[in-house]
């Protein structure tokens, strides 16, 4: 029946026309071929068409677009979307219709890249959602490949959370969105964290309308900065303090935590509209100062750690958390003004009394010097008046020289009591800071802490001895050595240094004594006191002339001024010129005194 079937003749088929050769049959071919034909896609070089992908392999995929053959594109071009699949819609670019083996030649790639543009600046407008190749590492972040593009994906843009290894990211397959573009360098900025932030941003509200000062979370080190931690509470961040880490002090967080790490913390504050939450890691624990020996009172010795300097004093801490200041007055019985610095440095292990304590302002200050017994306590003892020690200049003033005993021991010697016959102007030109001097106590003053002293004590006065030589109405020799506008300045025997007026330095021929010259002088003034010899030339021979002294004949005057003359030269061991403060030898002085009073 079958076979019948399939050997009987077309019933309409004219064969008579066949057989006459006409050409009806090739008519119907070309319009079967022109139907054919119009079913097909009219494509052309160049143009960007959509296709089908109807079979795919790892080298290429096959896609129809309508035409009388498929092409075929390398997979290479779907890198970026490694989901692709057969029956997917893609986009392709006309190579060309028909190579030298007949083949339709497609492109994905430069399909895209035709197109491109305008669709990452529509992504822009429209904020969408599209996806990228990552394809390689660059300074600062990573190279995405976006509808062909390559685009820049910064590394702080990549994930919420900071990035430790950018490699793992480099060839997948990730969601953008598109956050900048310069049109005029055709630049291309994309985000993946602006994706998650839309998504947390909802996650945050939900968590923080739930949060509660007080409340105890667990969460895990998300960063480590020098200022704090950031802490990942599943969805919202939260911020340690490095103020809120410990009780004790940190100089950096790492010191207390690392990356990852699983810790609870106390929400501290929390403010809704800036979705910042402040958190707390020391406040789970109890404050050391809450735990401190009950039994501590002030005098009593402890023991700490130098932790902070300062020019006014040391923080020590005793125990982590508990801290106490030692002022610089409180290192050294010393008066001086000291820096810090001079007696400690940060990580000093010491020892040190408790001066005052206050548990519930959580104050204690500290002392080292108590360490040390106080030299003043029994100072009449180990200073008395009169005693002789040797001190340290520590430093100047117009009035005067502070010395230094000992430490804490401070004494002054006043100008007037440096030297018995120098005239000092200012101590500088005595002595130097930092030199060592002989000084006396004079005066004790416990109250102020304060020894008045003296350096010319340690030598007998001379001028007890001056005072029998230099009697008033003597004549000495003596030479000018200094005019000034009120007089000139006369050196004396024994380095002793006189003055007279200008009325007094009058020859007996009318003259005026000269620079350098050399003349008898009458005393006519002595003061031990103060100091003081006024001379006089002029009143010699005046003397003689007036006769003012009836009670002495001439000769024995002149036997007189003779005699004081030779007075000076009987004493030849005090012809040297006086040093320093003892201005000559004084036991020749003493004698000469001695001996005036005998006569």
């Amino acid at each position: 029946m079958t076979e019948e079937v399939k050997n009987s003749p077309i019933a309409d088929f004219d064969w008579e026309a066949y057989a006459n050769g006409e050409t009806k049959g090739e008519k119907t071919r070309e319009e079967l071929t022109k139907t054919y034909d119009e079913s097909l896609n009219t494509v052309r070089d160049k143009d960007v068409i959509e296709g089908t992908i109807i079979s795919l392999n790892k080298r290429e995929a096959v896609v129809n677009i309508g035409y009388k053959s498929d092409g075929i594109i390398p997979m290479s071009e779907f890198r970026y979307n490694p989901d692709i699949k057969v029956g997917d819609t893609v986009e392709v670019f006309i190579e060309n219709q028909e190579d030298k083996k007949g083949q339709l030649i497609l492109s994905h790639r430069k399909a895209r890249a035709a197109r491109s543009w305008d669709r990452i600046n529509e992504a822009l407008e429209k904020d969408e959602v599209i996806k990228g190749y990552i394809k390689c590492r660059t300074k600062g972040g990573m190279i995405v490949d976006v509808f062909g593009v390559e685009a820049f994906l910064p590394g702080s843009q990549i994930d919420v959370k900071p990035i430790r290894d950018y490699d793992i990211f480099v060839g997948k397959t990730m969601e953008f969105k598109v956050v900048k573009i310069n049109q005029e360098f055709k630049n291309v900025v994309v985000s993946h964290k602006a994706l998650i932030e839309a998504e947390l941003e909802q996650q945050k509200r939900e968590i923080i309308a739930k949060l509660e000062k007080g409340q105890v979370l667990e969460g895990s080190v998300k960063n480590i900065t020098s200022y704090g931690v950031f802490i990942d509470l599943g969805g919202v961040d939260g911020l340690i303090h490095i103020t809120d880490l410990s009780w004790g002090r940190v100089s950096h967080p790492e010191e207390v935590v690392q990356l990852d790490q699983k810790l609870n913390v106390v929400i501290l504050d929390f403010d809704d509209e800036k979705k910042r939450i402040a958190l707390g890691l020391k406040q789970l624990q109890p404050h050391p100062w809450d735990a401190l020996d009950a039994n501590l009172k002030v005098g009593d010795k402890v023991k700490g750690r130098v932790v902070v300097m300062a020019d006014y004093g040391a923080f020590v801490e005793i125990a982590p958390g508990v801290e106490g200041l030692i002022h610089v007055s409180e290192m050294s019985w010393s008066q001086h003004l000291r820096s810090a610095q001079d007696f400690l440095k940060v990580g000093d292990e010491i020892e040190a009394v408790i001066l005052t304590l206050d548990r519930e302002d959580r104050k204690m200050s500290l002392g080292l010097k108590q360490l040390k017994n106080d030299p003043w306590e029994n100072i009449e003892t180990k200073y008395p008046v009169g005693s002789k020690h040797t001190a340290k200049v520590r430093n100047f003033t117009n009035f005067g020289v502070f010395v230094e005993i000992e430490e804490g021991v401070d004494g002054l010697i006043h100008i007037s009591d440096l030297s018995w016959t120098k005239k000092v102007k200012h101590p500088s030109e005595f002595t130097q800071i930092g030199a060592d001097i002989e000084v006396q106590v004079l005066e004790i003053d416990k109250d102020n802490r304060r020894l008045s002293l003296g350096h010319k004590q340690l030598e007998e006065n001379p001028w007890d001895v001056f005072e029998t030589v230099f009697t008033v109405g003597s004549i000495h020799e003596g030479t000018i050595i200094e005019m000034v506008e009120k007089g000139a300045v006369i050196a004396l025997p024994y380095g002793v240094e006189g003055f007279a007026t200008p009325k007094h330095l009058v020859k007996e021929d009318g003259s005026k004594a000269q620079l350098d010259e050399k003349l008898n002088f009458k005393v006519i003034e002595f003061n031990k006191d103060s100091k003081r010899i006024i001379l006089s030339h002029s009143r010699i021979f005046e003397d003689e002339q007036k006769g003012e002294r009836a009670e002495a004949p001439k000769k024995p005057a002149a036997n007189r001024r003779g005699g004081n003359t030779r007075r000076a030269e009987e004493a030849p061991a005090l012809t040297t010129p006086l040093e320093k403060t003892t201005l000559g030898d004084l036991e020749a002085l003493a004698e000469l005194k001695q001996k005036f009073s005998g006569k």
